[in-house]
């Protein structure tokens, strides 16, 4: 699933930018919106935004409150859950609002916001549509765990596995209880080598005998502590095979892929590489 951040004040014509986008995408899969709401909105009002995204072609629309309430259940959902919630069905998120969250972003008018900002436009209607989307394509998808074992079991040789493993690797706070917390870590990677060698691994995964479909994924960009980094996803015959797999497929990924980390403290930040 592609996210795309649209953050701007609130004359800048934000909810004019989701329409347009959901408008443009909709013609090429499913998408999802997200609102950030300041107060529980009133659902499906006529003219409200989250009605003015359905009506653009939103499949689903869904309003977070800062205390974390989506408000078609009450449940209580931050923005990656949500996000995690919609990746297996959906193609596009767009997400207004929150523009200190560590999604590509577009940013309207003179509004501050962090990293990754992929367009600046003077307002939604001034958007340039064909930039706007090709600076979204150009980003790595948002990828769950559950998105790649969907993608294994669509393998042709699916009806010969018994086994899916599966690894994912997550933001740990601290090493030991007097550790200082880590507020995040931030990977950047050499783009062309690093895409060469997860294909390289997979393909050498997947021609051992007993292996039938491996995902791999590695996050970029900042990742928050309690947040998941990387996956290694297995569909194999048997249970051994698809654990040994597993465990080679990570050790591998971060012996030979080019990838670099920053991690950031609530006392220092460092470069891994330099340690």
């Amino acid at each position: 699933m592609q996210v795309l951040g649209i953050v701007g004040h609130s004359d800048a014509g934000k909810t004019t930018l989701v329409e347009r986008l959901t408008e443009r995408l909709s013609e090429r899969g499913r998408v999802a919106t997200v609102k950030h709401c300041t107060h529980p909105p009133d659902i499906d009002t006529e003219g409200k935004d989250t009605a003015r995204h359905r009506a653009a072609g939103a499949s689903e629309s869904v309003a977070l409150t800062d205390d974390g309430a989506w408000f078609a259940t009450g449940e209580q959902r931050s923005l990656t859950e949500t996000l995690d919630a919609l990746a297996p069905e959906y193609d596009y998120a767009l997400v207004e609002g929150y523009s200190d969250a560590s999604i590509p972003k577009v940013v309207l008018g003179d509004r501050e916001a962090a990293d990754p900002i992929v367009h600046r436009a003077g307002s939604g209607g001034a958007a340039d549509l064909d930039a706007v989307v090709d600076a979204m394509l150009d980003r790595d998808p948002y990828v769950t765990l559950e998105t790649l074992v969907g993608e294994v079991k669509r393998s042709a040789d699916e009806d010969r596995a018994g086994a899916i493993a599966t690894f994912t690797g997550r933001v740990r706070a601290r090493d030991s209880p007097d550790d200082p917390r880590t507020e995040f870590l931030e990977f950047e990677r050499y783009d062309e080598v690093a895409a060469d060698r997860m294909a390289e691994l997979r393909r050498s995964l997947e021609d051992r005998d007993g292996v039938y479909a491996v995902a791999l994924h590695h996050k970029t960009g900042v990742v928050e502590a309690g947040e998941d980094i990387v996956f290694v996803v297995v569909l194999a015959g048997h249970r051994g095979e698809a654990f040994r797999a597993v465990e080679d497929g990570i050790n591998r990924l971060k012996e030979e892929v080019p990838l670099f980390k920053k991690e950031v403290t609530v006392e220092d930040e460092f470069w891994a590489h330099d340690r």
